[in-house]
């Protein structure tokens, strides 16, 4: 097995054994998560998988996030506790891992 095919059934492995993402009901809404302060790969997992998702760069330098381990969010919109329906889209500022968020940023709406 190439380390390809490993590689996919160890996210699949991971992703099955964790709760489902957000509970939903039958009309299609679903409450927003806190997502301040978690991993950017922890919000494909938290988020249902038909979610409308803007990731940024809040450290205001516009670097493309291309791999979800090494950044975490700063900010987000809307605000935990937000109905969400599939009109919805999720808006994350993200910070590379050990940096902090900017002055700016923490004051800002969340």
């Amino acid at each position: 097995m190439g380390a390809t095919a490993v590689l996919a059934l160890a996210a699949v492995a991971v992703s099955s054994a964790e709760e489902p993402a957000v509970p939903g009901d039958e009309t299609g809404t679903r409450s927003m998560p806190d997502l301040l302060g978690v991993p950017l790969w922890r919000v494909f997992t938290r988020l249902d998988r038909r979610t409308r998702l803007d990731v940024h760069d809040a450290s205001g330098r516009d670097r493309r996030v291309l791999w979800p381990p090494n950044w975490r969010v700063c900010t987000q919109y809307p605000a935990p506790g937000t109905e969400l329906d599939r009109r919805t889209a999720v808006t994350i500022g993200v910070v590379r891992r050990g940096e902090t968020c900017p002055p700016r940023v923490r004051t800002a709406r969340r």
